[in-house]
């Protein structure tokens, strides 16, 4: 599912990338566990923190303020 990550200001920006590291963390451990059901669901969330990056960093070479 791809989210319009282009409307977000750079402060909602920044939470995303933290919450989306976060699920990183925990789906990654759940692989090496072994309960991790679903495992493009790793693949997913590295490819949303790459979106959300890539549009902090338009904005801030924009010169968007917070």
């Amino acid at each position: 599912m791809k989210n319009n990550y282009k409307d977000l200001s750079i402060k909602e920006l920044t939470a995303e990338e933290t919450k989306l590291r976060s699920e990183l963390f925990n789906l990654t451990f759940q692989n090496k566990v072994g309960q991790l059901q679903d495992t493009s669901s790793i693949r997913n969330c590295k490819k949303n923190i790459a979106r959300v990056k890539t549009a902090l960093n338009a904005k801030k070479k924009a010169g968007a303020k917070e």
